[in-house]
């Protein structure tokens, strides 16, 4: 999930705030019905400070991820954890002598659970090895109390796994992928709020901004009426069974890829017509090897680099040109702003956001800045539209069938002005535990010296036998030069 170099700045998610209730959803007398959580870039001056937030250099894989702050336990303890839809379960405490760098100094602040310190800690004397396409941690598993900041509620007896070891990981994870009976043998996170009540639906909106707004929203329960345009589209998830790796992610299809270039003409790919997955812990967007080549090639580039990566003239991220993702119902139009990333260099370097692979074909932050998604749970669909940023309205929702008729607030003059004004969300992925699907989210960080750096956090576990009884999803990997990642989603 983390290229250093490619991607915007860190991110952390705090505060959890209560949900208003618009006019076009049905209000919940003296209950919200959703947790609303900030999604702030650690670059934002106004929500962070030396003493308030983390701050981090663009290096490594930890200032590029995003971060969920929970308070676990009697008295609560605050830990900060990676949010990763793709993948299923919560663990905390990684060892921070195993990572470097930026991941060292955030691995430490990012605070550590003591089972010993809270009243309400219950061991369940079961434990395993979560494994990941980069990193790997041994879990016990325990249950405790998980306080909701700015909510008078607190879910209570969430199991989740504390790591006695890990290797290569430098924040514990929130997987919020699907539970009990399909990614987990146990009530995860999002299954708890919607059986304790915190929320109404199993189901939650992902919006995690631009990179020039450095703020955007989480909200389970409900959406942010104030962060896209139009109509939500009713996507299917695809069945596992007909999936391309019969594994339980949000792999929905995709019916063209097109190109609308600066002045005005419109490419539309050959080949653009495929399932893809949503997986907000891979910074990268994957595509086949042709697809890959066709885009770069109208990017002006002609061949990637020994590493994969296509080097781009750094103009391109000033104009008003789009990569057009169309599904059915829906197009998410992609600034060629949010497709790239300055490299730290003199004179910057700049390189698109897309990747060659024939084993995935996958939409990560570089897709997902630009779409606002609700991840519905109940019916197994993804409800979809362009992101925008018109201000702040949370709103509760009591029936998933609602999203039918919700409409963005944000006009569409504000999604269409250009890339340098349109706002933009993004979103991950991690390991089943008693149904264990391994997932993982990783990537590799172009380098202005031409050398590489796997980064990313995986959410995979690899130790599988158990979901229910004994689902076992297949352990996927995939190279680029010298990135090897795991990808399973519902935690990739």
């Amino acid at each position: 999930m983390a290229i250093s170099f490619l991607f915007s700045a860190p991110v952390l998610l705090v505060a959890l705030l209560y949900c208003c209730h618009a006019a076009a959803l049905r209000p919940l007398a003296h209950d919200p019905g959703c947790i609303h959580l900030p999604v702030v870039h650690s670059t934002n001056v106004e929500r962070f400070s030396e003493k308030r937030g983390i701050q981090l250099q663009l290096a490594n894989r930890s200032d590029v991820a995003y971060y969920a702050q929970l308070s676990i336990g009697t008295p609560p303890q605050p830990v900060f954890v990676q949010l990763d839809t793709g993948s299923f379960e919560l663990w905390v405490n990684p060892d921070c002598t195993t990572v470097s760098g930026s991941d060292a100094v955030f691995c430490e602040r990012a605070g550590q659970y003591d089972a010993a310190k809270s009243s309400t800690a219950t061991s369940l004397g079961t434990g395993r090895t979560l494994r990941y396409g980069i990193g790997a941690a041994n879990v016990s598993y325990f249950t405790d109390t998980i306080s909701l900041a700015g909510s008078p509620m607190a879910l209570r007896d969430v199991q989740f796994g504390v790591a006695t070891a890990s290797e290569d990981a430098f924040s514990g994870i929130l997987g919020i992928g699907y539970g009990k009976g399909i990614g987990t043998g146990y009530l995860n996170f999002v299954d708890h709020l919607r059986a304790q009540n915190v929320t109404r639906v199993k189901a939650y909106s992902l919006a995690l901004g631009s990179k020039d707004a450095q703020e955007g929203v989480v909200v389970f329960g409900g959406v942010d009426m104030s962060k896209f345009a139009g109509r939500l589209a009713k996507v299917p998830i695809i069945p596992p069974a007909e999936s391309p790796d019969g594994v339980p992610r949000f792999w929905v299809e995709m019916k063209s890829l097109s190109n609308t270039a600066p002045d005005g003409v419109n490419t539309v790919y050959d080949g653009g017509d495929m399932p893809v997955f949503l997986d907000s812990g891979s910074t990268m967007t994957l595509l086949p090897a042709n697809l890959t080549s066709a885009v770069a090639r109208d990017f002006g580039a002609e061949a990637p680099d020994a590493n994969g990566f296509y080097r781009i003239d750094c103009s391109l991220t000033t104009t008003n040109g789009t990569l057009d993702f169309a599904f059915d119902g829906v197009t998410v139009k992609v600034p060629y702003k949010e497709l790239t990333r300055e490299v730290a260099s003199n004179p910057p370097s700049c390189f698109l956001g897309i990747m060659a692979s024939d084993r995935f074909t996958l939409l990560g932050d570089t897709f997902l800045r630009s779409a606002y998604t609700v991840f519905d749970l109940e019916t197994d669909s993804i409800w979809m539209a362009q992101a925008a940023n018109c201000g702040s309205t949370p709103a509760a929702i009591s029936n998933v069938q609602d999203l039918a008729a919700v409409r963005g607030e944000c006009g569409v003059q504000e999604i269409v002005e250009g890339a340098s004004t349109m706002q933009t969300p993004s979103a991950g992925l991690d390991n089943a535990e008693e149904g264990v699907f391994p997932t993982s989210t990783g990537t590799v960080v172009p380098q202005p010296s031409g050398t590489t750096s796997q980064s990313g956090v995986t959410s995979s576990s690899d130790n599988s036998e158990n979901l229910g009884s004994s689902m076992r999803a297949p352990r996927l990997t995939w190279s680029l030069g010298v990135m090897a990642a795991l990808y399973l989603v519902v935690g990739l």
